[in-house]
């Protein structure tokens, strides 16, 4: 699975998140400071450009989800929902990001690198991606909601 990136810092757990997806086999595209340039614009590691480019991806079906990080996991998500087609969620546990697969759909996930421990950040990866979108017909209305507000549907 192709995952984008993106880190406003270059924190330690920043870099254990690259590392980790692709221990898990995943071929990561990486924007903000974990980039390393600036091309386009995508490269400059704050939250809302960095946050935006690799929802970009995950919306242009160029990458299949993407993490998207900064010091909160706040100001990521709310640059990543921007993108019409990405649904990001803030994680701060498993549970939350298990739920937001199964109920919300979600395709991007938004990580604090202030609260998110190595072991966390494993739990959290773990849950991430066994999550399967929901089947009950309320859970898909909502997701279909989601994508008519986006202009999307």
């Amino acid at each position: 699975m192709r995952i984008a990136v993106s880190s406003d810092m270059d924190e330690p757990v920043a870099r254990v998140l690259v590392y980790e997806l692709r221990r898990r086999g995943h071929e990561v595209s990486a924007y903000g400071a974990l980039r390393g340039d600036d091309r386009d614009g995508a490269g400059r590691p704050d939250w809302a450009w960095s946050a935006q480019a690799a929802a970009r991806e995950v919306a242009a079906g160029e990458a299949d989800q993407a993490v998207v990080c900064c010091w909160t996991g706040t100001g990521a998500s709310m640059a990543a929902n921007k993108v019409p087609g990405a649904r990001a969620a803030l994680c701060t546990d498993a549970y939350t990001a298990d739920g937001a697969r199964q109920w919300n759909d979600a395709n991007v996930l938004a990580i604090s690198l202030r609260l998110t421990s190595e072991p966390l950040l494993k739990e959290i990866l773990d849950a991430w991606f066994a999550g399967k979108t929901s089947e009950d017909t309320s859970d898909l209305a909502n997701i279909d909601r989601v994508r008519e507000i986006d202009g999307v549907a």
